[in-house]
């Protein structure tokens, strides 16, 4: 087993591992997101009016799509393809019609997920703590002792 990984496994099996794992990614999740009055209003507007693509439309300006589609992200990444595809379009829309108002407005503005603020957290902790300074003063001694072996190899 990689040299690494064991003393993961042993560090895991103590007791403090998820705390000591807390300081390093505190996942608090946020507040409720902010929706936009505006964009809620038009929202609100073409659901009433069942104006499908309207609906969409307002829907992917704001932060969360109120359901889970794997369609959703090329929808925003392209506009013009939510007329090209009417019939994907009316099928998202006919769950969002299923769902309601409220539980649109209740997904939309849900805090973000904290697996993902996870990303940064662990560089910033490094930063933050004497360990981070230890181990960037380790990392360059690291770079500097692989420069010096491929030196050597190299010389041979």
């Amino acid at each position: 087993m990689n040299y690494w990984t064991q003393l993961s496994i042993e560090y895991a099996n103590e007791k403090s591992y998820l705390d000591d794992l807390f300081r390093v990614y505190p996942t608090i999740p946020e507040g409720i997101r902010e929706i936009n009055q505006d964009i809620w209003s038009d929202i609100e507007t073409a659901f009433k009016k069942r104006k499908n693509e309207t609906l969409i439309k307002e829907l992917l300006r704001l932060d969360l799509f109120p359901i889970k589609d794997s369609y959703i992200a090329y929808l925003k990444r392209d506009k013009t393809s939510i007329e090209r595809n009417p019939k994907t379009i009316n099928r998202i829309a006919g769950r969002l019609y299923e769902m309601g108002l409220d539980k649109i407005f209740e997904r939309c503005s849900e805090p973000k997920e904290t697996n993902r603020q996870i990303g940064p957290m662990f560089r910033r902790w490094l930063q933050n703590k004497s360990l981070g300074k230890i181990l960037s003063v380790l990392m360059s001694l690291f770079q500097i002792q692989k420069m010096q072996y491929l030196t050597q190899v190299i010389k041979k």
